[in-house]
């Protein structure tokens, strides 16, 4: 059945209701080079909102704070019927150690920026951003729940961390009785599927809703590039099945000439492997009289692990031609072809766990059917 932007869904473990689809404001603005000035940015907004759209996310850094801002002007008369996420622990002033990080001054320091920017006096969802690797887990868990108790931030999220670690984190944070984590933002797209080796498994098993960036891999699965693209050295590797960071979700910036395309082959992104990949996309596109987007957004939108694919457009039709993979109805052969078509090797202990003969050894052949 076709979906709408007010079908709404539950964030995680959570009562929290959010719109299938995100809209992601790393484009409200064009410092990075790309990206929507303000009165395009108002059109995307509206537009989103006008569908039913409800769910909105930025991070303190996103286009040097513009994101932050114009998102604050625009939701300025709707605040209560929307639920905005922003995130910290990207680093806000150069040459200052203590303006990034996972710790507590970081923290409540980007959490009171983000409050004036956005003009609120709560943030629904507050994401770590990227892990540190230096911040005890007890510090972050701890800050982030006195900022629940506080009032400031009403449910707490990781982004861009070890599925170890978060788990651990939950696990903490149930038995100190602090506030949960509900959400997990990671790159999730049919170029990027690391997540379904431990991260995807471990957030619907911990209660986190999974919200995943750049659902096209940075455009790639849109289906404007071609072979031609592989023009700098290098560009045509990828062929272990890594898909390429991305850093789409908008913390990397934009590259020096401001063009996506020589970003996307900066941080691998523009590869053979990836571009056979959107091939089958266009295939399946062309077969259901869909645009690749659309089908590649679907294809995200419709594992049962995802709670809301974040969307990113710089103009109105953009966003209106994205918006259009909520009625994508695929057959299963046409999901057997997307599947396929970029599954990631497991590995140790996955493919061992899954392999006939471990089943033999733990089961014997009988049928085990495990309900949740």
């Amino acid at each position: 059945m076709p979906l709408t932007l007010d079908t709404y869904r539950l964030l995680g473990r959570s009562g929290l209701r959010v719109s299938p689809l995100a809209l992601g404001a790393a484009t409200f603005g064009t410092e990075w080079g790309w990206g929507a000035e303000k009165d395009e940015a108002r059109k995307l907004f509206d537009l989103y909102v006008e569908r039913g759209g409800n769910f909105v996310d930025t991070a303190s850094t996103y286009t040097d704070g513009s994101s932050e801002r114009l998102l604050g002007e625009f939701a300025r008369d709707r605040r209560e019927s929307l639920v905005l996420a922003t995130k910290y622990t990207t680093l806000r002033r150069p040459g200052d150690p203590n303006s990034g990080g996972s710790h507590r001054k970081s923290l409540f320091a980007s959490v009171e920026e983000s409050l004036r920017r956005l003009g609120t006096d709560y943030i629904d969802l507050l994401y770590l951003h990227v892990w540190d690797f230096t911040t005890p887990v007890e510090e972050i868990l701890r800050g982030m729940d006195d900022l629940v108790r506080q009032g400031k931030v009403l449910y707490v999220a990781m982004s861009n961390a070890p599925a170890w670690q978060i788990s651990r984190m939950q696990a903490v944070a149930e038995l100190r009785g602090w506030s949960p984590l509900v959400a997990l933002q990671i790159e999730y797209n049919l170029i990027e599927r690391g997540g379904e080796r431990d991260l995807i498994p471990m957030a619907r098993e911990m209660g986190l809703g999974v919200v995943p960036y750049s659902p096209l891999a940075g455009g790639v699965l849109s289906g404007k590039y071609s072979r031609e693209d592989l023009t700098d050295s290098g560009a045509a590797g990828g062929s272990d099945g890594a898909g390429g960071s991305g850093g789409a979700d908008g913390f990397d910036g934009a590259s020096s000439d401001g063009t996506r395309k020589k970003f996307n082959l900066a941080v691998g992104q523009l590869t053979a492997r990836n571009l056979d990949i959107a091939e089958v996309v266009k295939e399946v596109a062309a077969e259901m009289g869909r645009t690749p987007a659309q089908v590649g957004l679907a294809w995200t939108l419709r594992n049962p692990a995802v709670t809301a694919p974040i969307i990113g457009a710089r103009t109105p039709a953009q966003l209106e031609g994205n918006l259009g993979a909520l009625d994508v109805e695929f057959t299963d052969a046409q999901l057997a072809r997307l599947d396929a078509v970029g599954a990631p090797v497991l590995g140790f202990p996955h493919d061992l766990l899954a392999s006939d003969h471990i089943r033999n050894e733990t089961t014997g052949g009988l049928t085990i059917e495990a309900r949740r």
